[in-house]
């Protein structure tokens, strides 16, 4: 019985790390306690294991260099995380996500599904600027689901749409798990961004196409808004003319500026024109030129802000500029400041930001921390190993690899949060693919689509819980019309995510079915067939030594050194005249 233990001791530690979690036990202090306790077990029983335990006393000794060393406490990489937390609460807490949404929704209300695809919208570039899934579903669920449900929208279709979007702050840079997943997979954090950008569009896309799909054969569930609704009134026309400006402007300045920038012309230059139209649309409506619809004016004084700090964070880092941490620093300081611009900055905001950065960030070390702990007793009882052969010899190759490994994420995210899934997990799943020869970006942006579902999963997935809370409980009377609202019910916040979870899965499937959506982060990769060598000619001499191309004789070598006169290293001396030739015909002559 011994042996069998010592043998197998590694399943058998997963396994009690995963009954510790489902009991409820806090995740950082089940990682610790599951180590150190199998520690103990490992060191009494490696006599009975024959080798496969490499545990000792003298092995506990690395923990604090596991703790202080580059994977924990001077790791860098992790630097950005208390970033974004803090630039996401901020902005939060700036209003930002009020003013996008009730633009947005006067821009799309006339169609059917209008404020679905404006909470989609909003979804992704709050995304792209917050990083954070609390404050995104909890921010629009407060202020889209109350006129969702005053204008006649399904209750699970609006309660869907609102979580699913939330949870885009995954996958679209600059996410946290993206971070996380860099770290444990050790790759750059810029590869991660850029690999999933394109995955992060195409899954918004999906979003908005499911709405397009549903308005056409079911219209009543997402009616348009009604005109006395629309208090920006019409001038889309006067929008599409201020982006034709705003175009023509971009190209003559990356025209002008392209001889002395090169490359960064057309950033410059894209640059330029927004700037214009963003002091045009200003200076109207300060002034009241009239020279712009409200409508216009509104999207673009709303909308240029968030996609300045967008391309402060995610461009910098794209173009090389800056590292992620840097960029997380500087998407701070952006949001500070596009929180004072609207007079919203307060002590009390920062207040409220700064504590709950340092809870999410005190979250994830200790959970780190915990991690670490386990992984020094798994692998001392060769338990990657035997995650190793376990996931190789799946039948299939790589494709049963994949399939197995998504189908695990899938099932484990029902209870685990993706914190838990990247620090307990990934560690495991990462030199396997490695061996197979899989690409960790691609795999990790796999990943973490595949994780995003853990948000979304009925029971426990947290985005419905955030919208949940915010929902309305009880009949309420709305402020506007004066009529009673019914509440949404736990149920239908369920059943309203189960065909967003759908879409996610649809899209775990085209991330493996189309790679190059992610690997387009290696850039242009050259075939080194198609490189074409040339070598110089050099005058009468033929390549490689091959005879002359046009049949002519090749010139005669140089005639061979006279090695009977001494080597002359400089100019050369005058010539001797010959000496006469003895006469051998007479006797020598001695005088």
């Amino acid at each position: 019985m011994m042996e069998f233990i010592a043998q197998n001791m590694a399943p058998i530690m997963f396994a009690s790390l995963i009954i510790f979690l489902l009991i409820g036990y806090p995740v950082a202090f089940s990682l610790a306690a599951n180590g150190l306790m199998f520690f103990f077990i490992g060191v009494l029983l490696s006599p009975y294991s024959g080798g496969s335990i490499n545990l000792a006393w003298p092995l506990l000794h690395a923990l604090p260099d596991n703790f202080y060393g580059s994977r924990v406490m001077s790791n860098d990489t992790l630097l950005a995380i208390p970033f974004f937390t803090f630039m996401g609460i901020v902005l939060e807490r700036s209003g930002m996500a009020e003013d996008l949404l009730d633009t947005i929704g006067q821009l799309f209300g006339p169609i059917r599904g209008g404020l679905a695809y404006a909470v989609i919208f909003v979804g992704a570039l709050l995304a792209a600027t917050t990083g954070v899934v609390a404050a995104s579903v909890i921010a629009m669920g407060l202020i889209s689901l109350p006129i969702m449900l005053r204008y006649g929208y399904d209750r699970r279709l609006a309660s869907g749409v609102i979580a699913a979007s939330g949870t885009l702050a995954q996958i679209i840079p600059p996410s946290l798990v993206l971070i996380v997943l860099a770290d444990q997979l050790g790759r750059s954090v810029g590869d991660m961004y850029a690999g999933a950008l394109i995955p992060g569009l195409v899954l918004t896309g999906l979003y908005a196409l499911y709405i397009l799909i549903v308005s056409i054969f079911r219209p009543k569930l997402v009616p348009a808004l009604p005109l006395e609704a629309r208090t920006l009134g019409h001038g889309v026309m006067s929008l599409l003319v201020a982006l034709a400006v705003t175009a023509a402007i971009s190209y003559a300045a990356y025209r002008y500026l392209a001889p002395a920038h090169g490359d960064n012309a057309d950033i410059l230059g894209a640059t330029a024109g927004v700037l214009f139209i963003y002091i045009v649309a200003i200076a109207d409506k300060r002034l009241n030129f009239n020279m712009m619809s409200r409508l216009a004016q509104q999207v673009i004084i709303v909308l240029i802000p968030p996609l300045a700090l967008i391309f402060l964070v995610l461009g910098t880092i794209f173009l090389g500029i800056a590292t992620p941490t840097e960029g997380g620093a500087m998407g701070s300081v952006g949001a500070l400041i596009m929180a004072a611009a609207k007079g919203r900055l307060s002590l009390d905001v920062v207040k409220q930001a700064l504590t709950s950065t340092t809870r999410l960030s005190s979250f994830v070390l200790f959970i780190l921390i915990g991690a670490r702990v386990f992984s020094l007793t798994f692998y001392g009882v060769n338990g990657h190993i035997w995650v190793e052969h376990l996931l190789t010899s799946l039948p299939g190759g790589e494709v049963g690899f994949l399939i197995g490994v998504n189908l695990l994420v899938f099932f484990l995210a029902f209870f685990l949060d993706f914190f838990e899934l990247a620090f307990i997990i990934v560690p495991l799943l990462a030199p396997a693919a490695d061996k197979l020869g899989i690409d960790l970006i691609w795999f990790g942006v796999l990943l973490g689509v595949n994780m995003q579902t853990s948000f979304m999963h009925p029971p426990f997935g947290f985005a419905l819980f955030y919208l949940r809370s915010v929902a309305a409980r009880v009949p309420y009377l709305d402020r506007l019309t004066g009529k009673q609202i019914a509440p949404v019910t736990t149920g239908q916040i369920y059943w309203g995510a189960v065909p967003f979870v759908c879409i996610q899965v649809i899209m775990i499937g085209l991330t493996i079915a189309f790679p190059q959506m992610v690997m387009h982060y290696k850039g242009t990769v050259v075939d080194p067939g198609t490189i074409d060598y040339k070598v110089p000619e050099v005058p009468g001499l033929s390549p490689l030594g091959t005879p002359p191309a046009d049949g002519g004789t090749a010139p005669a070598a140089p005639a061979a050194p006279d090695l009977s006169q001494p080597p002359s290293f400089g100019d050369t001396p005058p010539a001797k005249p010959a000496a006469p030739q003895p006469d051998l015909s007479q006797p020598p002559s001695f005088n």
